[in-house]
């Protein structure tokens, strides 16, 4: 007679084929265990060569690359668009991995293979692909944040210019970027509008004294996993995680490092303003100073609670602000 414990199937998991692509501009270098490296090109048919060799593998693929700027963004939607997993890493991460291996020589074929080995130690988590809105979003926040810093460098260089010809120019182009940021501020107002789930966390988050339309938009624009994280994943993710130096009796100062650096940008801004502003972060603020904090150290720490706050707002939708 068999037992309930004879009827139990064993569920076996079939581990992935790691595939590292270094990516290049032109090219896409690859490699697979078992074989030596092979490249591909960067361009549609490139690309499709690559799905269609992934495809035939007897196991299912997860893809281990890097971000580069932008020359992995149709890479990323190739892969996602044929279901295929894909993890993006960081690159001082892979470096440090292959120094660690006794790896100096850098060639592209030589880190594809220290992303694929990389993705067969750590099995890095696949990435989400994204949403269209939010990548649009992301897209159009990106560009405003070109346009300020162009602003910022031809105002400075209007300042220095002393020919009438050249100033003329300069505030002709002024002129222009300034049409531009506020074109790109109509275009991220109506993004959030036209989408009820953007439109409902950029009211959530403006609800923080100190959060305004562009903050709420950048960080849902760079960071869509806010909502989703712990509070040590919210303060690293935004680079704002302090980290030890601490070796026997030496207590070494604590430093933050990595982290998305657009998010840390318009997060220092809503920090200053909440210094002075939100009665709540005020008092903080205020507090870390008289106990002899830093200026600086004590805005970073409230950068800190803002992101770990923002966080658990999405998170808790009915959480009342006090």
């Amino acid at each position: 007679m068999k037992t309930t414990a004879d009827k139990i199937t064993p569920v076996t998991t079939v581990s992935p084929a790691y595939a590292g692509i270094d990516i290049g501009k032109a090219s896409l270098d690859v490699s697979l265990a078992g074989q030596p490296p092979c490249r591909y090109a960067n361009d549609p048919a490139g690309r499709a060569a690559l799905l269609t060799a992934l495809k035939k593998l007897p196991q299912p693929v997860q893809v281990i690359c890097e971000p580069t700027g932008g020359y992995e963004r149709d890479l990323l939607a190739a892969l996602w668009a044929a279901n295929l997993a894909v993890s993006l890493v960081h690159a001082a991460r892979v470096r440090a991995f292959a120094r660690a291996q006794g790896r100096l020589a850098k060639t592209d074929p030589i880190d594809a293979v220290v992303l694929r080995q990389f993705g067969e130690v750590f099995t890095p988590a696949p990435l989400a692909a994204p949403a269209v809105e939010r990548e649009r979003l992301a897209a159009l926040v990106q560009r405003r944040e070109q346009v300020v810093d162009l602003l910022a460098m031809e105002d400075q260089r209007l300042a220095q210019s002393r020919d009438k010809a050249v100033l003329k120019l300069g505030q002709r182009l002024r002129k222009t970027l300034v049409k531009q940021l506020e074109e790109l501020d109509r275009l991220i107002a109506a993004q959030i509008a036209d989408d009820a789930t953007l439109h409902r966390q950029s009211e959530r988050l403006q609800e923080v004294k100190g959060i305004g339309p562009v903050t709420a938009a950048t960080l849902l624009a760079a960071m869509p996993e806010l909502g989703t994280l712990s509070r040590g994943e919210a303060a690293a993710l935004s680079g704002l995680a302090p980290y030890n130096h601490d070796s026997c009796a030496h207590k070494g100062r604590r430093t933050i490092h990595g982290g998305r650096k657009q998010v840390r940008r318009v997060l220092y801004m809503a920090a200053l303003v909440a210094a002075r502003y939100n009665p709540i972060l005020k008092a903080v603020y205020d507090r870390l100073v008289a106990d002899g904090k830093a200026k600086k150290l004590a805005l970073i720490a409230l950068m800190r609670k803002l992101i770990i706050l923002l966080n658990h707002l999405l998170k808790n939708p009915k959480f009342k602000l006090a």
